[in-house]
């Protein structure tokens, strides 16, 4: 059975969603941005699975991914550094 889609699917510009989370300057939104891109990297990625061929695009979801991660990690190593540093204060 066929997953029933949207009229606008959020998979089908994963790569604009990608750009706007890493590149977001409003460090209080950069989580959602984050989890939308996500979200539409994982969509893209699951239809990939069902078609042939796009492998150079499997790759760059998968690179996406990773790249997102790190940004979650790196905005959360950061937020602990600063409110470290606000308590010592």
């Amino acid at each position: 059975m066929k997953p029933a889609s949207s009229p606008h699917p959020i998979h089908s510009d994963w790569k604009t969603l990608f750009r706007a989370a890493i590149f977001e300057p409003d460090k209080s939104i950069v989580g959602q941005k984050v989890a939308e891109a996500e979200a539409a990297i994982l969509a893209r990625r699951e239809e990939l699975f069902y078609s042939a061929g796009a492998s150079d695009e499997k790759e760059d979801l998968e690179d996406a991914l990773c790249l997102l991660r790190v940004l979650i990690a790196c905005e959360h190593a950061q937020s602990q550094i600063t409110g470290t540093a606000k308590t010592a204060s």
